[in-house]
């Protein structure tokens, strides 16, 4: 397997739960601490060189997010939290079984409640309480409306799919040199259970 890009400042050396799966570019540094069954993508930044970073039991962090935060804080993702690509976290809590959509900024002191939704592209404010079981979307962002069982299910749903992707990947993912030809019948992933939230809603 290929080496995690892990550093220690200060002494402080980061913490990975042996059942999370980190990918190896993503880069970890000091006080960063990653629960079990965690799923860290590719080129994530955790830099816990000035306060500590915690990932939770089951929360994944996806390709491109940023995990940072002021000196004597933690920025915390929750049990089964889900941050989407290129999220950027700063010195925030994001609660059990909340959501963060891609490219959304969660700034200082913000609190994400349980079981929320924060939309892709959102702008949380420093300090900004968002309820739990709400949506949140805009710059800056403000809640919707509530959310619905069947929605927030959806998430669930989601957040499996990636505690999934962390044992497969532990189990199957490999570095390897690309193929110069598509093959005869070449295999597709299957993953028929998955699909976005507005597919769901036409069903």
């Amino acid at each position: 397997m290929t080496p995690l890009r892990v550093y220690a400042i200060d002494g402080i050396i980061p913490v990975v739960d042996p059942t999370a799966y980190v990918h190896p570019s993503a880069v970890l540094i000091g006080d960063v601490i990653v629960g079990p069954g965690c799923y860290v993508g590719p080129c994530a930044s955790l830099r816990g060189d000035f306060g500590r970073l915690i990932l939770e039991r089951g929360a994944n962090l996806q390709d491109t997010c940023v995990m940072h935060g002021f000196p004597g804080t933690d920025t915390v993702v929750e049990e089964d939290g889900h941050i989407g690509h290129g999220a950027v976290l700063h010195g925030c809590r994001i609660g059990r079984n909340a959501l963060v959509g891609m490219n959304a900024v969660i700034m200082d002191n913000a609190v994400v409640g349980e079981s929320s939704i924060v939309a892709a592209s959102a702008f949380v404010k420093a300090g900004a309480e968002i309820p739990p079981r709400s949506l949140a979307a805009g710059m800056p962002a403000k809640v919707v409306r509530a959310l619905s069982d069947d929605e927030i299910a959806w998430k669930v749903d989601g957040t499996r799919t990636y505690q999934d992707l962390a044992r497969r990947s532990l189990a199957t993912m490999t570095e390897c040199d690309p193929l110069s030809a598509v093959e005869p019948g070449r295999p597709r992933i299957h993953m028929p259970d998955v699909v976005p939230l507005v597919e769901m809603k036409k069903r």
